[in-house]
């Protein structure tokens, strides 16, 4: 059995417009809500914490809804494409309504932006859990950490698309001591991105094709399924339950640790190093870079020594990368610029690891049928935390100071590690088998 990799790049194209949004959304609009409608941090961090909050509601309700949509298109694209298009829209309309209120300030104006911004995260988390159960739909589950990996690394690469895109158009040269910064370029080409790779997905995606397919694997592997049926429903027993939750505990913890770094980052150098925009997304482009590389062969990894093991392995890089950012960017400001790029190559390589098999683990404990609810119980669990976290990062910031951040990223990252230590199911056995009964016994 070998991973069907054409299927699932054409899959993951969702997952890379996604991921494009979400880093231009963490990068620029803190800058817009600072600069243009001069909000302190902590203001700052409750609208950065809306789109999860939505997200918390919206993710499990629609990846539930998709479970049980039939369509001539499949059960997860129709989501997909109405929720881009819209988001297509309303994303160019942001950059308008911040430049209008720089000209001329009004409450209308402010309460524009508040509804347009509201309407986009919806958009957005419309397709966010179908579009991530798309690929577990397609793929068998022993297959699903090297199928993420490849999901992940169309996101990493999404992620640099804009990256590279951000830097070029917004130099420091361009940024610095700037009164204001027209991002409406940067919005149009992400708008543009979007529209590009769901009309690819479109037009090659097979959904319904490929999920029969799949499920057909999937008949002939029972022992595959860690579900009890009862009649009409299937329950988790209490060890994999137990098991569950504290994965999704773990999934929560590291989110704290990393949405705080990717909400504040850009206002941290620009306060404590004196670097604008442009540097904020080089080192994210250098992050990006280290997942893209490792994204493969995390998967690879897990094959050998296991899904927990190799998030283990992760978290605790992590963690370590966030103790020594602290060091470099208190240390020094011009001779931090190197040892950053190189700290956060390893957050890249750390973010692979748990990446890649932090969702196979997720939904490998539940029913074939269930894979768009647990999805969405994923993304409940990450964005229950990137509620709070802005929020509590922005408030200890303006208390503390900037320089806490780095600590409280660090604090959750091993916390993280901590109760992954406690996730005894939806591994995969490693053992010397050439054959398929290598993937037979998925609990350790």
């Amino acid at each position: 059995m070998k991973l069907n990799y054409k299927r699932t790049f054409l899959t993951g194209l969702a997952f890379l417009v996604i991921t494009a949004f979400w880093q231009m959304y963490d990068n620029v609009l803190p800058l817009m809500l600072r600069d243009t409608f001069h909000l302190d941090e902590t203001l700052i961090g409750v609208i950065m914490a809306s789109d999860n909050i939505l997200a918390l509601f919206l993710l499990p309700f629609f990846g539930k809804l998709s479970d049980k949509t039939s369509s001539r298109i499949g059960k997860r694209m129709p989501y997909i494409l109405f929720g881009t298009g819209a988001a297509i829209i309303l994303t160019n309309v942001l950059p308008i309504i911040d430049n209008s209120y720089y000209v001329a300030q009004s409450n209308l104006k402010l309460g524009s932006f508040v509804i347009t911004l509201g309407l986009l995260l919806i958009a957005m988390a419309v397709f966010r859990s179908p579009a991530v159960a798309l690929m577990p739909d397609v793929t068998p589950k022993p297959l699903r950490s090297q199928g993420n990996a490849v999901i992940n690394l169309m996101g990493a690469l999404g992620g640099i698309i804009y990256l590279i895109f951000s830097a070029l158009m917004y130099p420091e040269t361009k940024t610095k001591a700037v009164e204001h910064v027209n991002y409406q370029p940067l919005f149009i080409f992400i708008a543009s991105l979007m529209f590009i790779g769901i009309g690819l997905m479109l037009l090659t995606v097979k959904e319904n094709k490929w999920s029969e397919e799949n499920k057909k694997i999937e008949k002939e592997h029972p022992e595959w399924d860690l579900s009890v049926k009862e009649e009409k429903k299937t329950r988790l027993p209490a060890p994999v339950l137990r098991s569950m939750l504290f994965l999704l505990a773990s999934v929560a913890l590291w989110y704290f640790a990393y949405n705080a770094l990717t909400t504040w980052f850009t206002s941290y150098v620009d306060t404590l190093m004196g670097k604008q925009l442009g540097f904020a997304s080089t080192c994210f482009l250098v992050t990006n870079v280290g997942a893209i590389l490792f994204f493969i062969p995390s998967g690879i990894i897990a094959s050998k020594i296991g899904r927990k093991k190799s998030i283990l392995i992760g978290t605790m890089a992590f963690g370590t990368c966030f103790v020594a950012a602290y060091f470099i960017t208190t240390a020094a400001k011009e001779s931090a610029i190197i040892p950053m790029y190189i700290d956060f190559f390893i957050v890249g390589v750390s973010w692979a690891l748990i990446n890649v098999n932090s969702l196979p683990m997720t939904v490998e404990m539940c029913n074939g049928a269930d894979t768009g609810k647990f999805t969405g119980y994923y993304y409940a669990a990450s964005m229950s935390a990137q509620v709070v976290t802005p929020v509590l990062a922005g408030f200890l910031l303006r208390t503390f100071g900037y320089r806490i951040l780095f600590p409280y990223a660090a604090l959750f990252a091993f916390l993280s590690f901590t109760t992954m230590l406690f996730v005894k199911h939806g591994d995969n056995r490693v053992q010397a088998k050439k054959s398929i009964s290598a993937f037979e016994d998925m609990e350790i």
